[in-house]
C-alpha cells in the first residue's frame, strides 16, 4: 500500500498545477477576445481599401497594371513567411505550422525550386535554424496581440526579397481561426499579389462571449459593409499611382490579418490545452483521493485488527 503522506504530497501538487493551468486558460481566454476587439477594429480600413481596389480593378484591367508587385514571373526561388507562437503549452499548434513548412519546403525543393524561409516566432525560428534551412529573416517577440507596426515591419522585408528579384514568389503558411476547439493551418500566395480576393463574401468574424458561465463563439458572415464608390468618381492620379500606393498598404494589410488569426488560434489552441489539462489534473486529484481514502481506512483496519489481536493474545 501507498505511503499515506506521498499520496497527500502528489494531490497537493496536483491541486496547485490544476489552479495554474486554470489560470492561464482564463489569461488565455481574456487575450483572446482583445484579438477579436483588433480584428474589429481594423476591419473598415481593410473594407474602404477593398473599395478603392475594386473600383481600379473596374477601370483598369491589373493584367495590364505597371505595378511590380503585380507581375507574376517564373518562380525559380520561392520564399516561405511561416507564423507560430514564441512560447509552447498550446497543444499541437506550433508543431502543426512546423510540420506544413516541412513538407512544403521538401515539396518546392523535389519540384526543382530553390526555397527559402522568413519566420515569425520564436518555436518555428529555433526548430528550422537548428536545423540549418535557409532562413533570410526572423521575427520574434511580437506583441502577443498584433500591431500594425508588426506587420510593416514584415511586409517590408518581404518587399524588399521581391521587388529586389531576390525571390519570385512568396507563400504565407499561418493558421486560420475557425473557433476555440477548431483550427487550420493554411497556404497563402502573398506575392505577387492577387487583389481578386480581397473583401470575399463568405468571410467571417468571431465573437468570444460567455453564456452560462462558459465560452462560447459566434460566428457572423462579414462581406464588406463599406459602400461602393461612385462610378463617376474621378482620381487625380493616374491608376497605376494609385496602385503603386496602395497595394503596399493591401500587402501589409494581409500579413496584419494573418497575424491576427495567428494570434487568435494560438491563444485558443493555449485555453483549449490548459482548460484539458485542468479537467485532467481535477480527475487525477479525484482518483489520487480515492486512493488515499483507501489507504488511510486499510491503515485503520489493520490497527483495529493489531489491538483486537494484542487483546486476545492477553486473555
Amino acid at each position: 500500500m501507498a505511503n499515506l503522506k506521498d499520496i497527500r504530497d502528489r494531490i497537493s501538487s496536483v491541486k496547485n498545477t490544476r489552479k495554474i493551468t486554470e489560470a492561464m486558460r482564463l489569461v488565455a481566454a481574456a487575450k483572446v477576445r482583445r484579438a477579436q476587439e483588433q480584428v474589429l477594429r481594423t476591419r473598415p480600413f481593410a473594407d474602404r481599401l477593398a473599395r478603392v481596389l475594386e473600383s481600379l480593378q473596374n477601370r483598369l484591367g491589373f493584367e495590364i497594371a505597371d505595378s511590380p508587385l503585380l507581375k507574376k514571373r517564373e518562380p525559380r526561388h520561392i520564399t516561405l513567411v511561416a507564423i507560430t507562437g514564441d512560447r509552447g503549452l498550446c497543444g499541437g499548434y506550433n508543431a502543426n505550422i512546423i510540420k506544413r513548412t516541412e513538407l512544403r519546403f521538401a515539396e518546392l525543393k523535389a519540384a526543382g525550386h530553390e526555397v527559402s524561409l522568413i519566420t515569425i516566432g520564436r518555436k518555428v525560428d529555433v526548430y528550422f535554424r537548428n536545423r540549418k534551412y535557409p532562413i533570410d529573416a526572423s521575427f520574434i517577440g511580437l506583441n502577443q496581440v498584433p500591431t500594425a507596426v508588426d506587420a510593416n515591419g514584415i511586409s517590408e522585408a518581404v518587399l524588399a526579397e521581391f521587388l529586389g528579384g531576390t525571390t519570385d514568389r512568396v507563400e504565407l503558411i499561418f493558421t486560420k481561426f475557425i473557433n476555440l476547439v477548431n483550427t487550420n493551418p493554411v497556404y497563402q500566395t502573398l506575392l505577387p499579389l492577387d487583389p481578386q480576393g480581397i473583401a470575399r463574401p463568405d468571410d467571417e468574424i468571431f465573437r468570444l462571449t460567455t453564456k452560462e458561465g462558459e465560452f462560447a463563439v459566434e460566428r457572423s458572415t462579414a462581406g464588406n459593409t463599406q459602400p461602393k464608390l461612385q462610378s463617376d468618381m474621378v482620381f487625380e492620379q493616374s491608376p497605376n499611382q494609385l496602385l503603386d500606393a496602395l497595394l503596399p498598404l493591401y500587402l501589409q494589410n494581409q500579413i496584419l490579418r494573418s497575424l491576427q488569426e495567428a494570434a487568435a488560434s494560438e491563444l485558443a489552441s493555449r485555453m483549449t490545452a490548459m482548460n484539458n489539462a485542468s479537467d485532467n489534473a481535477k480527475t487525477l486529484a479525484k482518483a489520487l483521493t480515492l486512493d488515499y481514502n483507501k489507504a488511510r481506512q486499510a491503515a485503520i483496519t489493520q490497527e483495529i485488527l493489531e489491538v483486537v489481536g494484542g487483546s486476545s493474545a492477553q486473555a
